[in-house]
């Protein structure tokens, strides 16, 4: 059952969980049990998991400016052998 903030005029702001086809109604106040009304925000994803917090914004801002990169991703100049031999030196590079 989705929750939805309401916002009572004398308590303030609080969660309720009701389903969707209440969403719109006024909601008793748990405090007061005066009338209140359904409170329109931005979405919780505050409430995410970090790592597909920072997956999501990333993946924005790859839409917009992609970032330019030097080389391929995920793999290191490190794991391939270097030769000494001096011909090799000689050789065309890409």
């Amino acid at each position: 059952m989705p929750t939805y903030t309401f916002r009572c005029a004398d308590c303030g702001e609080y969660d309720l969980s009701r389903p969707m086809a209440e969403a719109g109604d006024p909601a008793p106040c748990p405090t007061c049990a005066g009338d209140s009304r359904r409170v329109f925000g931005s979405p919780g994803l505050r409430k995410l998991d970090p790592t597909l917090r920072r997956a999501l914004d990333a993946s924005g801002r790859s839409s917009d400016a992609p970032a330019v990169v030097n080389s391929v991703p995920g793999r290191s100049r490190v794991a391939f052998p270097t030769s000494t031999d001096p011909r090799h030196a000689r050789l065309p590079r890409p």
